[in-house]
Parts: structure tokens; C-alpha cells; sequence
């Protein structure tokens, strides 16, 4: 899974910046069939984690009412400088991560 992350390249201190997050990924809901007539297992992002620092900033836990490749924003409040890091996993058990610096001026 690959994903699209975009930070400001420059935030100030002790002010909201804004993190965007665009995640590849089907998001099969289990409810539709192949061109035979199978039916597609379940296979969504379960969980999402945004480390600031090492902090907890954000966490999801998405369902199969997230269309495929899922966009997430969120605010995060500037404190320094340093790397989010973004991991989730999905009901198949496969890992995707990313990161992005934060310049914080």
C-alpha cells in the first residue's frame, strides 16, 4: 500500500496545522462477487495511528463505510520540530506506514 501525506512545509509553534492522508487501498466491503460469482472477502484499513514525536496524535479505527483509497484530514497543534509517523493495518493483516517532517519555526 502506498500512501500520499501532505504537511505544511512550515508551521508555527503552538498553532493547528492541517495533515492530509490518501491511502491506496480497495477497501472491499465482503458484500460484493467476482465476474463468477464469488464472493470478495472483507478487507478493510482497520486501524490508523498518527505518532507526533513518538506521541499518539491520531487514531482511527475505519469500517467498510470508508470508500476505497481512503483521504483523511485532521489538525494537529504545532509544539516542534520532528517527524509523524503514520501506520495501519488492514483485516488481511498487511502494514502500511509513512512519514513526513514537520518544521515547526
Amino acid at each position: 500500500m502506498d500512501a500520499r501525506i501532505s504537511v505544511p512545509s512550515k508551521v508555527v509553534r503552538g498553532e493547528p496545522f492541517e495533515v492530509r492522508l490518501s491511502i491506496r487501498h480497495p477497501m472491499e466491503t465482503g458484500y460484493r462477487t467476482d465476474d463468477v460469482g464469488r464472493s470478495i472477502p472483507r478487507n478493510v484499513i482497520r486501524t490508523l495511528t498518527c505518532r507526533y514525536n513518538g506521541e499518539v496524535a491520531f487514531r482511527a479505527q475505519l469500517s467498510s463505510g470508508i470508500a476505497a483509497n481512503p483521504y483523511l484530514r485532521w489538525f494537529v497543534t504545532a509544539r516542534d520540530s520532528g517527524e509523524l509517523v503514520f501506520e495501519w493495518v488492514d483485516d488481511a493483516g498487511v502494514r502500511g506506514s509513512g512519514r513526513a517532517a514537520v518544521n515547526v519555526v
